[in-house]
């Protein structure tokens, strides 16, 4: 289809004119005749034509046939030549086995195994056969295999004719008759100075089947062209007749139309998607300023496009792909005095006869007035609505059909109204009924209807909040309704009057109040006199009796010490045999006794100093090896005479900020007790860990054991777990409570877990705080 230029946009060419146009009696410019114009008929172009056909299909025919006889020969030779190659290059390859084998000293065989390794991955193409003979021309080995050759004379299978020294001297393939009568060529290649040959065979049928396919093609390929031809000239002859009648149809026809488009401001275009050609009628090059030319191309017309509207060849895409089932879309090109115009196109898919050369074919309308009036129309609406939802009133508008035409969120948040009741359009009846919230409760005021409509009134809802409600008509009949939120205003009426009645009450409270704490001050007055002579007390109390101790440590040490040294003195017979040897046993006893009442004293001021918080530690850098080193050395004799065995595991020990003299205390007493309640023959061990925040300590002993109901007492000042083995070990008591008291002035805790029978745990935890030397580290 062709668009057709007439000299004026209201006159169509003269039927001489149009005639020109087409093949009927047509001028044709030939290039080799310049400036001359060589008229031909109709009816000579198709006799023309009809003769170039026939005369190519016979020239074709003739060169198609000299060109297969040629191919046949090079097929035949290369064929032979590349079969002699593989041939020889396994005989070269057998050939350096052989030698190498020899020079090595070693035996090669020449078998299946060697010719298969020797030939290429690709020799037994095209039915090669390949056989390896004796010096007796007997078939050793075969590739591909034939099991039923080997051992057979090679005559038996090639024909009589075969001679290997004749046939191994030719550098092609020597044509030969096998036993079967099939014509075939074969090649052979000698292995000397191996007593061996190599024989090929290819069977001329083999060798020629590439070539009869391909003459069997060319054949098909011929015959498919001489029938299209043929069908070409015949349908030329029948498409010349009618292409004349069709070409003035469409003369009138697209005179006509441009005339419609152009008064329409409108414009057809024809998109061939394929070959990027974009045919535009006269008038859609008017819209845009353009001198009408053949086509466009899509470069030209991307370039026009404004770079904010969306891009045509992506919805091309999309249409092309189904993923859109039609084009409408609005878009804007560049006017030739550089303004844009809106345009809007619909168009639809039309393959026409090609399936493969898609058009995008439809009619474009200048929309740009409309955009311009739409425009102005968005902005003023949108200034309305803003206005309208940025008010802190309930608005609402209905037009004379009491349908609803415009309301804000506040009247939706108001009536609890869902979205779809909302939508412009809507009866009043329907927005009625989908209100959920609130129901009107009671009025509160009513105010009277103006002649002109209007009226104000307040109403309460059920959910408790107050509106006063004003309406109004309108010119053309509607109504118009602004809500005013007034909860505010009545509930603080409301808690006004209850602050009144609250203040009130307060008043009389406040007088009940102060008559109340009048009396209670006056008892507090009292309470605070009896505490303070109680506190007078309980403190005179504790003076006289840490004047008490230190009365009875003075009086009690003084004569203790003398019987301590007399004893000593005695029992050692420093001035002097006794006697009796029963004076020797008194004496070791008294002194025994002493020094245990001694211990005991020391441990009731300690245990005094404690609760009266007067003992202070002396931190300093504790080396926990060195304490334990001191323990062991004080008690390790009383653990000898019990036949008591001590461990100790304290490897890798940090030293830590502690109280020597107080952990040294701990450490003694709980050895002492584990001694105390350990059988001869039973076990101590004394085990130290750290990590970075805690030290622990752990003596566990293999004792009596300890209840697991008189665990909880222990600790406590004089408290001592009663059994009969316990009966017979004197003491205060107050060890234990001693050094759980001085591990709690560190920050730590003291834990004992224990069973009866098994032995005792006694597990000291310690706060690890690193020494000055090392944190500087």
């Amino acid at each position: 289809m062709r668009f057709l230029r007439f000299p004026s946009e209201n006159s169509i060419l003269p039927k001489a004119q149009i005639k020109d146009l087409f093949f009927r009696d047509s001028a044709w410019r030939l290039p080799w005749f310049p400036g001359r114009k060589l008229r031909v008929s109709e009816r000579a172009m198709r006799i023309l034509i009809t003769s170039l056909v026939g005369l190519f299909l016979l020239l074709l025919g003739l060169a198609l046939l000299s060109q297969l006889w040629l191919s046949r020969t090079d097929a035949l030779k290369e064929e032979s030549r590349l079969t002699v190659l593989q041939t020889q290059n396994a005989a070269r390859a057998i050939k350096l086995s052989v030698e190498i084998a020899h020079a090595s000293g070693d035996n090669f065989v020449i078998d299946a195994q060697a010719l298969g390794q020797a030939l290429a991955a690709d020799a037994s193409d095209h039915a090669r056969q390949f056989l390896l003979l004796d010096e007796k021309n007997i078939i050793l080995a075969s590739v591909p295999k034939q099991p039923s050759w080997n051992g057979k004379p090679v005559t038996q299978v090639v024909g009589s004719d075969f001679v290997p020294a004749t046939q191994s001297a030719t550098k092609e393939m020597a044509p030969i008759v096998l036993v079967d009568g099939e014509e075939a060529f074969i090649a052979v290649a000698s292995l000397a100075p191996a007593p061996a040959s190599l024989v090929a065979i290819q069977k001329k049928d083999s060798v020629l089947a590439f070539w009869r396919a391909s003459v069997t093609k060319l054949a098909a390929l011929f015959t498919v062209t001489f029938g299209v031809l043929t069908l070409l000239a015949a349908a030329f002859h029948w498409q010349a007749a009618k292409a004349y009648d069709a070409d003035v149809i469409l003369s009138h026809a697209t005179g006509r139309l441009d005339m419609a488009l152009q008064g329409g401001e409108c414009g057809l275009w024809d998109w061939n998607l394929m070959e990027d050609r974009i045919f535009w009628s006269h008038s859609m090059y008017s819209i845009l300023g353009m001198s009408p030319r053949d086509y466009l191309t899509f470069r030209e017309f991307a370039a026009r496009m404004h770079r904010d509207d969306q891009r045509v060849d992506v919805l091309i895409d999309d249409l092309l792909r189904g993923r859109r089932k039609d084009f409408d879309q609005e878009f804007r090109l560049r006017h030739e005095n550089g303004s844009f115009i809106w345009l809007r196109a619909r168009a639809a898919l039309s393959h026409g006869l090609d399936q493969a050369k898609p058009h995008l074919v439809g009619i474009v309308f200048d929309i740009s007035r409309q955009k311009r009036l739409d425009a102005i129309n968005q902005a003023a609406e949108l200034r309305l609505k803003d206005a309208v939802e940025n008010i802190s009133e309930a608005f609402v508008l209905w037009d004379t059909e009491s349908r609803l035409v415009l309301c804000n969120s506040k009247y939706q948040q108001f009536h609890s109204l869902p979205q779809d009741s909302c939508v412009p359009g809507t009866p009043y009846s329907v927005v009625s009924a989908s209100a959920k919230q609130p129901l009107v409760q009671h009025f509160a005021s009513e105010g009277k209807t103006s002649p002109s409509g209007a009226r104000s009134l307040e109403v309460q809802f059920a959910d408790g909040r107050w509106l006063q409600i004003n309406e109004r008509r309108t010119k053309d009949g509607g109504f118009v309704s602004v809500g005013t939120d007034i909860t505010a205003l009545k509930q603080q009426e409301v808690n006004l009057l209850q602050s009144e009645r609250t203040l009130m009450s307060t008043v009389r409270d406040l007088q009940k109040e102060r008559q109340m704490a009048e009396e209670q001050s006056q008892r507090l007055a009292e309470l605070a006199d009896k505490y303070a002579a109680e506190r007078n007390r309980a403190e005179e109390a504790n003076r006289s009796k840490s004047e008490f101790l230190a009365n009875m440590s003075h009086e009690l040490r003084t004569p203790l010490n003398a019987i301590i040294g007399f004893s000593e003195i005695m029992s050692e017979q420093m001035f002097g045999p006794l006697g009796a040897p029963k004076y020797s046993e008194y004496a070791h006893d008294i002194r025994k006794s002493g020094q245990f009442l001694l211990d005991v004293i020391n441990d009731i001021l300690d245990m005094s100093k404690i609760e009266a918080g007067k003992i202070e530690l002396e931190l300093d850098e504790v080396h926990l090896g060195s304490i334990i080193d001191d323990a062991l050395r004080l008690i390790g004799a009383r653990a000898a005479e019990s036949g008591i065995t001590i461990t100790r595991d304290d490897k890798n020990m940090s030293p830590f900020r502690g109280d020597k003299r107080a952990l040294k205390q701990v450490l003694i007493n709980l050895l002492s007790n584990a001694l105390k309640f350990t059988p001869e023959g039973g076990r101590v061990k004394v085990m130290a860990t750290h990590d970075r925040h805690h030290v622990r300590m752990q003596i566990i002993d293999t004792g009596i054991g300890i209840p697991p109901e008189q665990i909880e007492k222990l600790g406590r000042p004089f408290e001592q777990v009663e059994n009969q083995f316990t009966k017979s070990k004197s003491g205060s008591g107050l060890g234990l409570a001693i050094s759980k008291s001085l591990v709690e002035l560190h920050g730590g805790n003291l834990s004992i877990t224990s069973r009866v029978g098994f032995g005792t745990t006694v597990t000291v935890d310690l706060p690890f705080v690193q020494s000055a030397a090392d944190a500087a580290a």
